[in-house]
């Protein structure tokens, strides 16, 4: 890629490393207009208390700002969107007062921040330009013969409209296209390629690699022409989990302890002061941020990771534990983990396209300077 993509690349950038939410949490009067604006939009009988039913909206919108599935589609991911409501209500059916409300949304916003400073979102505004530079590129017809390949592999009977979507499906957003979002399909993908082929194309079969190349080539050049009048928004993560966080938090006993006190303290305990085991995956859930990992539902491989870790100490087995023997198996669990990812580190990336204006996210709130929204 030459200087002038580079260059319209990082003009396209934006980047989300948490310091805009730091800022309005910090800005007393900002964050208390924040809370207010947030605690009315939830209390819908007006009594100045939000009920269970009331707060489920914040927990649905904080675990998609966590980057989660919907809630009821995942055990894993349902779990953190529980552990959430009981940040807010401490285990109860009453009801939270604004006051409440602001100290547990305080400390989830600030912990966003601290994971976005970790692993900061980027987000970039998708305009045709790179995928019109990639089209224009040398490479561009050998790359294509090979998607043309691989989209034809056991599917020679396949129509010509059916090829080209699949091969659309193989361009990333390095190419310059869009995610394959349902959004981007119907409303980008779908329309271009019933415009520019004709019925009789449609159904073509047997496509010759000459003739796919040419009408691929036609629909993608029009796909750049439709993201230049209409660029889309696309946040875009990547991390590497490599076990450094884990061996971090282990070497220093000071922090470990800490981290496991803090967990431990809203852990029901028995007359004896003894915890069950079932509690390892909440207590690792909880200590997960100090630990470098993904909440739990995230990241599919590691959750296997940590399903096998379990195992390995008998997680599931609900026995009742001294305090210390409870944090010996943590240590255990997470040494294990650290060892797994040392040996087969584990790298995701994600790319989403943003259907919102990005200072209206529910939240991801707007940096509390008093300047003007800018224009689309």
């Amino acid at each position: 890629m030459d200087m002038r993509s580079n260059n319209h690349q990082q003009q396209q950038q934006q980047v989300l490393d948490g310091s805009d939410i730091v800022e309005l949490v910090e800005n007393e009067k900002v964050f208390e207009n924040f809370v207010e604006q947030k605690f009315q939009q939830l209390d819908q009988d007006e009594d100045g208390k939000l009920s269970v039913k009331e707060l489920q909206p914040a927990v649905a919108d904080i675990g998609a700002a966590l980057g989660l599935p919907a809630q009821g589609t995942s055990p894993d991911s349902d779990h953190i969107y529980s552990e959430v409501l009981n940040e807010f209500t401490h285990g109860s059916q009453e009801k939270v007062s604004k006051t409440e409300f602001k100290e547990v949304l305080s400390d989830i916003l600030l912990g966003m921040a601290a994971g976005l400073k970790r692993d900061p979102i980027v987000i970039l505004r998708m305009d045709g330009e790179d995928l019109s530079e990639f089209i224009h590129s040398p490479g561009y017809e050998a790359e294509i013969v090979s998607i043309y390949c691989s989209a034809l592999s056991g599917c020679e009977e396949a129509s010509l409209r059916d090829c080209i979507a699949k091969a659309l499906q193989s361009l990333s957003v390095d190419h310059g296209m869009p995610p394959n979002d349902p959004w981007v399909i119907s409303n980008i993908v779908e329309p271009i390629v019933e415009s520019c082929l004709d019925e009789e194309d449609k159904r073509e079969k047997c496509v010759s690699q000459e003739r796919f190349l040419e009408a691929f080539k036609r629909v993608v050049e029009r796909v750049a022409q439709r993201l230049n009048e209409q660029p889309v928004i696309v946040a875009h993560s990547e991390n590497t989990f490599d076990g450094s966080g884990i061996r971090r938090l282990l070497s220093n006993k000071f922090e470990f302890d800490k981290a496991l006190n803090v967990a431990l303290e809203i852990i029901p305990k028995d007359r004896h002061g003894k915890v069950s085991k079932e509690y390892l995956r909440a207590v690792l859930d909880t200590v997960a941020p100090s630990a470098t990992l993904p909440p739990l539902g995230a990241v599919s491989q590691m959750d296997d990771m940590i399903r096998e870790a379990l195992k390995m100490v008998n997680g599931d087995d609900g026995k009742m534990v001294k305090e210390e023997e409870f944090k010996k198996t943590m240590a255990e669990i997470l040494g294990s983990i650290m060892l797994q990812l040392e040996g087969s580190p584990i790298s995701v990336s994600s790319n989403s396209v943003v259907h919102e204006p990005l200072t209206s996210a529910t939240f991801l709130p707007a940096p509390p300077a008093e300047a003007d929204e800018p224009s689309n």
